[in-house]
């Protein structure tokens, strides 16, 4: 642990901006807006950029939470962005199958897409917990299974055409709000909440801290697991359900790049990497600061490549401020 005589000198703010890591990434947040505010506020600050990016970065922001509740365990799910597009085309297949166009079906559709996304994420969990095989290489084979048989059933050709209602979920306003930022809203609201207080929320944070203390504990660690994946395959499948409204068609490569990205907002919103700790808060934050740049750089016509160059570099500088900040407290010891 620091000593206290480390911190005498240290002003009470800069305590907290060491200890808080949702502050830090408030002022990272509020400095990329300014940033991207200064250099092109005749495009940036208006009210259709930003209602852009209300439409936008919910996707991402769904897929981060996805990624976020395996990496809380100490795993990882690589096969988010391949869940979404299996359970998109799923309930594609449905939507241009149906003799009609209502309310039914459109909640048929839905229903079809927390499904297979579900079901998704319980091999991931199976496969891990009862085959014993490491998350990543689990999550590695299954993103390349579903996303195979996603090129096998559609040739790799887009499915198009759904019906104005369903359409709504990902291009429609409720309440002069965007759909999808209030299927975000309802979604992050959901995942604070289980994890800050429920058992499996508790569970699952023990078990990404200490796997051999959660044993002792009692804790049936392979149903915390499953449950883990099973919940990490419906996000990803609710960013899909968005992904697939918004651009009126499914595809098996569709959102190729945001697996990266969810990775990024993760880690960048202050989850360890190791497991044991992230919130809910930091990764909303962590999201709308990538939604920012990337927003910003759309609009100052950056380069594509420059972009990911500065998604791996801002990557790379988190994780090392997070070791530097971990290391200064408490002398380099996880615990």
């Amino acid at each position: 642990m620091m000593s206290r005589f480390g911190r005498q000198n240290q002003s009470p703010f800069a305590q907290k901006l060491l200890l808080d890591d949702r502050l830090r990434l408030s002022l990272v947040t509020l400095a990329v807006f300014v940033l991207m505010a200064i250099l092109n506020p005749g495009r940036f600050l208006t009210p259709r950029n930003f209602f852009s990016i209300c439409y936008q970065f919910p996707e991402l922001g769904l897929f981060a939470l996805a990624v976020m509740f395996s990496l809380v365990t100490g795993g990882i799910d690589l096969s988010v962005v391949s869940t979404a597009n299996l359970s998109a085309l799923c309930a594609a297949f449905v939507l241009t199958s149906a003799a009609s166009d209502g309310l039914a079906v459109t909640a048929l559709a839905v229903g079809v897409v927390l499904a297979v996304s579900m079901a998704c994420g319980s091999i991931n969990g199976l496969l891990i917990t009862r085959l014993g095989i490491t998350p990543i290489l689990a999550t590695l084979g299954t993103m390349q299974l579903y996303a195979g048989f996603c090129f096998v059933a559609t040739g790799g050709k887009s499915v198009v055409g759904f019906p104005p209602l369903f359409q709504k979920i990902g291009n429609g306003s409720l309440l002069g709000l965007p759909v999808p930022l209030l299927i975000f809203i309802f979604a992050a609201l959901a995942a604070a909440a289980l994890l800050g207080r429920t058992r499996l929320g508790f569970s699952l944070y023990l078990l990404g801290t200490s796997e051999r203390a959660a044993r002792f504990s009692g804790l049936q660690t392979r149903r915390v697991i499953l449950k883990t994946y099973l919940l990490s395959g419906l996000y990803a499948g609710l960013a899909g359900l968005i992904l697939m409204s918004r651009a009126n068609s499914a595809k098996a490569d569709y959102g190729s790049s945001y697996l990266l990205q969810a990775v990024l907002v993760a880690i960048l919103g202050g989850v360890d990497p190791r497991g044991g700790f992230g919130t809910v808060a930091g990764v909303a934050l962590a999201v709308l600061s990538l939604q920012f740049l990337s927003s910003g750089f759309n609009m100052l016509r950056i380069s594509i490549f420059v972009k990911e160059f500065t998604w791996g570099l801002v990557l790379l500088t988190v994780v090392m401020l997070n070791y530097l900040t971990h290391r200064r407290l408490y002398g380099g010891d996880k615990s």
